[in-house]
């Protein structure tokens, strides 16, 4: 039994969006698996399951049962109430997403475990539980669900404790979304714990409106919508300061001509909305603030329609299969 799948990555909150709103990023997680008899007794760590990383991968050093793909095999054969493959599993993942740069890396390696189960053990899996099941682990479906469903996602419980509902928000053709990433990482968990217990019910009052600024604002362009939703009161406030260079980044794309900048995510990397015919002004402005403090930033120019997670080949008859390179080849 094989499977192969691909996951794209993902840019949260966008500015007030937090813990809600995602877009799909044209990077990609391509995964393999080859369970039972192919593996040939070949399981280790992860109680069977062996991961071999490749790309942007090999700068996670965790142990094979704490990989989150391995993590998103095993959540969804448990969510079927199917074993996971008793002769073991190898797992081959290649990535060109920056890791822990606020990317929605650990929710394409989670998405891609889950799909890989999916796919290879014929668990008949809905596009909705795969998000339930991925945002089980991640702890939030920002970046899950634009993973699954690809383009803007907007993803809410609908009770506390209540399942989750998706929906896909409409980009404006004239705005671009620009994310400048640079090359160190920020501690996601870090970034979160930095986040206070509670706010001001006036600070909970502006959030909501500006959550909802951003959803028009996305869908009309409206500049003055998307100004205010990128100015975030619940988490950028009390993370910009980890983010060497963010104000003069931000400052830098609006000088430009942005709507406003963010953090993408946790960070470390800034995300800006602009007018599209001030998109490549504003993403060589955000480049050049960094280099002038000898940071060296990638640009990535978004698009609205990149498609979501998906399910490149599976096969269950072991005696027509091989394990092969293809997934690292791929990407490399």
């Amino acid at each position: 039994m094989t499977a192969r799948a691909r996951v794209p990555a993902s840019s949260s909150n966008l500015g007030s969006g937090f813990d809600c709103i995602g877009v799909a990023i044209d990077r990609w997680l391509v995964a393999s698996v080859t369970c039972a008899a192919e593996t040939r007794g070949g399981g280790g760590g992860g109680g069977g399951i062996t991961v071999r990383r490749h790309g942007r991968l090999t700068a996670v050093s965790v142990p094979a049962d704490e990989d989150l793909l391995v993590r998103g095999f095993r959540a969804a054969c448990a969510s079927a109430r199917v074993p996971a493959p008793g002769g073991g599993a190898i797992i081959d993942a290649a990535s060109d997403i920056a890791v822990g740069c606020g990317l929605g890396s650990s929710a394409a390696a989670i998405v891609a475990g889950v799909l890989l189960a999916d796919a290879a053990l014929e668990l008949n899996l809905t596009r909705q539980q795969v998000v339930e099941i991925a945002t089980a682990i991640e702890g939030h479906p920002d970046n899950v669900a634009p993973a699954v469903y690809g383009g803007a996602v907007l993803s809410v419980r609908t009770s506390t404790g209540g399942g989750l509902v998706s929906t896909s928000l409409n980009v404006a053709a004239d705005i671009e979304l620009l994310i400048a990433v640079p090359p160190f990482p920020s501690d996601t968990k870090a970034a979160r714990a930095l986040l206070p217990k509670t706010l001001p019910h006036a600070d909970a009052v502006l959030a909501a409106s500006r959550a909802a600024a951003l959803v028009q604002g996305l869908a009309t362009g409206d500049g003055a919508l998307l100004s205010a939703a990128l100015d975030d009161v619940l988490h950028v406030p009390f993370r910009r300061a980890r983010i060497p260079g963010y104000d003069a980044v931000v400052a830098a794309a609006q000088n430009a001509g942005a709507f406003g900048a963010t953090l993408s995510g946790a960070g470390s990397a800034i995300l800006a909305i602009a007018p599209r015919e001030r998109s490549a002004a504003v993403g060589a402005a955000m480049i050049a603030a960094w280099r002038e403090i000898r940071v060296e930033a990638e640009l990535i120019t978004c698009t609205s329609n990149v498609a979501g997670a998906a399910v490149i080949a599976a096969t269950h008859d072991v005696r027509r299969t091989t394990h092969d390179s293809t997934v690292i080849k791929e990407l490399l």
